[in-house]
């Protein structure tokens, strides 16, 4: 009878466990892990990765990086003696130009790109920098963008067409691409220092490289996408292959163009403060960073403000121009057709007479500056003196019962000074119990992958992220790289973890992910659940928006700023700092992938019944989940991007070791790092792409 019974049950059990593969080798990897976790106290190799299998890459890179400067450093300096003439002049033409004729200017532009709202909002933004006191430094820093975005757009469309042109060529580029926009821009400070000296140009060249990535994507993908039959038709024109890229592909890709020339000037905008670093220029970056290094909070943010402000004008015009590029242009009478550009001149003209009557119209008197900092430091003081409790009980709990016990461990967090009682084995008992419970819950009620995937994380709390045995993460990521993407993602998962191995990065790269692991999750679903909010009320929506294009725009050493002086330095921190930039684009493409539902859609399922919830759980969630998980993708890599600035408040990890090779003027160490950073953000984005796919698979099937 009772042999019965455990026949029964045991067939019962069996019946569960699925049939594919993909499910046997997830039972693979578990047994794998288990194996380890119990025999690393036996075999102390499993715990740290061995030093004596790690190459000495930083040293290869220094050598290289050393017989480098000695060949090229002529041309390099050269080139940087060249750029600073356009650079020079057109600052000068800037602080020279009244600032009456600046503002109209801008206005002018404003009216022609978009509408009367573009031209209030770009007029109202000029003019506070100008009564805030940061004229002189916004000039500065918008003739670094002014020379900047031209150069990157020039060199991002010839690498562009020579990809479009080339497979082959566009095999290399991608790739080159993806690791110069993930790896942090200080890890390449250094080289670009030797190689073009400091100052102003070094800067420039900065921004040049970060920002010239975007305009070659969407030259490829313009040029691209332009229909078939145009082409046929300029074809049978008898157009030349010159003629039929210029006058056809060009101008029917033109709109795609331009939206490339808006993201190529938001990135090198978004290099202002960076710039300002290596630059030395008394521009606004350098005025965040100085008010920065002095906590002056008031400061540094009104700084910050002029930088998300001019972020936003320069994205709304250049989106505009984009929007309005397949506009025909009507036959209409040069004077009408070129009035802005004559009202512009005309106007320009007309001030510079009157500014020789009016001195203030050429320098804003100090005296009518205004400046809230005080009172901004007043009241970030008043708040920690008044709510000090509140904020330690706030570190407390998340540092006690979300971060350490990720980072460490259960048995290694729970004491009595942190959760109240000692860790036991019965306490260790209990939790597995309770872990295979919920595992083989979720496998009746769910599905197998949500099994497997509370066994794992079961077993990571409990021994800690940075404290796993070294072989179990490689196991793990590979195995989901294969799962989502086949041997090809696997194979180069498994060369970039290797890298990290091999560069004896491991640890360090174990830290950043614990702590890019938490934000990301924080600000996913926090981010995602706004979105989804905002896509059902406009309200909440049009408050929103503000609100994260002043997060994406402002400088991230401003954000650290007054959370630095709220929870002061510490993992915390950096934690709060990450989330405060990384969940914008979760709210973003959460809110279009709901709004992107066809409304015949939503129509059918009202019409079948559909309430409110069934509606958004069955219909509009399955259908924006291309978009959420483009959402997801996004936030990792925005989360890996402040990653470098959190190492200014106290985080271990790799960002801490793109400081030290600045610092200490190592080359290998700081691209070691950065290589080690952009590894993590290109392993996250592919292995995104391929789970965008298999859902969109599944659908489609």
């Amino acid at each position: 009878m009772l042999g019965a019974s455990v026949s029964t049950t045991k067939a019962s059990l069996l019946n569960e466990l699925p049939s594919d593969g993909y499910a046997r080798q997830w039972l693979v990897v578990l047994i794998f892990l288990a194996a380890c976790l119990v025999l690393q106290s036996q075999f102390t190799w499993l715990k740290a990765y061995p030093d004596y299998l790690e190459l000495a890459i930083s040293d290869w890179i220094n050598w290289v990086m050393d017989w480098f400067v000695a060949f090229a450093k002529p041309l390099f300096r050269l080139v940087a003696w060249l750029l600073g003439f356009p650079l020079n002049w057109v600052r000068e033409f800037l602080q020279t130009l009244p600032w009456p004729a600046f503002i109209l200017i801008v206005a002018l532009i404003s009216l022609r790109a978009g509408n009367w709202k573009l031209v209030a909002f770009t007029t109202l933004s000029l003019t506070y920098m100008l009564i805030i006191g940061y004229w002189e430094e916004s000039m500065n820093s918008l003739a670094l963008v002014a020379i900047s975005v031209p150069l990157a757009v020039s060199i991002g469309f010839v690498v562009g067409v020579c990809g479009f042109v080339f497979y082959r060529a566009e095999r290399a580029i991608m790739p080159m691409l993806d690791v110069l926009q993930t790896i942090p821009a200080f890890a390449y400070l250094l080289p670009i220092l030797i190689l073009f000296g400091f100052g102003p140009v070094v800067g420039l060249i900065a921004s040049v490289l970060y920002a010239f990535s975007p305009m070659v994507r969407n030259t490829i993908v313009g040029l691209r996408n332009v229909p078939s039959e145009i082409i046929e038709s300029g074809l049978m024109s008898g157009a030349t292959p010159g003629q039929l890229f210029w006058q056809v592909r060009v101008p029917t890709a033109s709109r795609q163009l331009l939206l490339g020339v808006n993201q190529t000037t938001m990135a090198s905008l978004s290099m202002v403060v960076v710039a300002s670093i290596i630059g030395g220029t008394n521009d606004i970056g350098w005025e965040v960073l100085s008010t920065m290094r002095k906590a002056q909070f008031g400061e540094s943010l009104l700084a910050g403000i002029v930088i998300a402000l001019m972020a936003m004008i320069l994205d709304r015009i250049t989106w505009g121009f984009a929007e309005n590029s397949s506009d025909k242009v009507k036959d209409e009478f040069w004077l009408y057709r070129f009035r802005y550009f004559i009202f512009a001149v005309v106007g320009t003209l007309v001030i510079l007479g009157i500014s020789r009557l009016v001195p203030a119209m050429i320098e804003y008197p100090d005296s009518w500056v205004v400046s809230p900092a005080g009172a901004m430091n007043d009241s970030i003081n008043w708040v920690v003196a008044n709510y000090h409790l509140v904020i330690k009980e706030i570190k407390r709990v998340i540092l006690f019962f979300i971060m350490l016990p990720l980072k460490i461990g259960l048995d290694q967090t729970v004491t009595p000074f942190t959760w109240g009682f000692a860790w036991t084995p019965i306490h260790t008992a209990v939790y597995f119990t309770l872990v295979l419970a919920a595992a083989f819950f979720a496998m009746r009620r769910i599905s197998f992958t949500v099994a497997i995937t509370i066994v794992t994380f079961g077993m990571i709390i409990f021994n800690g992220l940075t404290e796993m045995p070294w072989p179990t993460l490689p196991v793990v990521f590979v195995m989901l790289a294969y799962q989502l993407g086949g041997p090809r993602l696997a194979l180069g998962t498994f060369a970039g973890l290797a890298f990290l191995l091999l560069s004896g990065s491991w640890e360090k790269t174990m830290l950043s992910i614990y702590l890019c692991g938490i934000a990301v999750i924080i600000s996913f679903a926090g981010g995602a659940s706004l979105g989804i909010w905002a896509a059902h009320n406009r309200r909440v929506s049009q408050i929103m928006r503000p609100v994260n294009d002043t997060l994406q725009t402002m400088p991230l050493f401003v954000i650290l700023i007054p959370i630095v002086m709220v929870f002061k330095i510490g993992e915390l921190t950096a934690l709060f700092a990450i989330i405060a930039y990384a969940y914008v684009p979760a709210f973003r493409y959460a809110e279009h992938g709901i709004r992107s539902v066809p409304e015949e859609v939503v129509e059918a399922a009202r019409s079948m019944g559909c309430t409110t919830s069934q509606l958004l759980w069955q219909v509009k969630l399955p259908l924006a989940v291309p978009n959420i998980m483009l959402g997801l993708n996004q936030t990792i890599m925005y989360a890996i991007a402040m990653l470098v600035i959190a190492a200014l408040v106290g985080t271990s990890g790799l960002g801490q070791q793109v400081y030290i090779g600045l610092s200490k003027g190592d080359v290998g160490i700081g691209l070691v790092a950065g290589g080690g950073m952009a590894i993590i953000a290109i392993t996250a984005d592919r292995m995104c792409q391929a789970a965008r796919r298999k859902f969109a698979e599944k659908v489609s099937n």
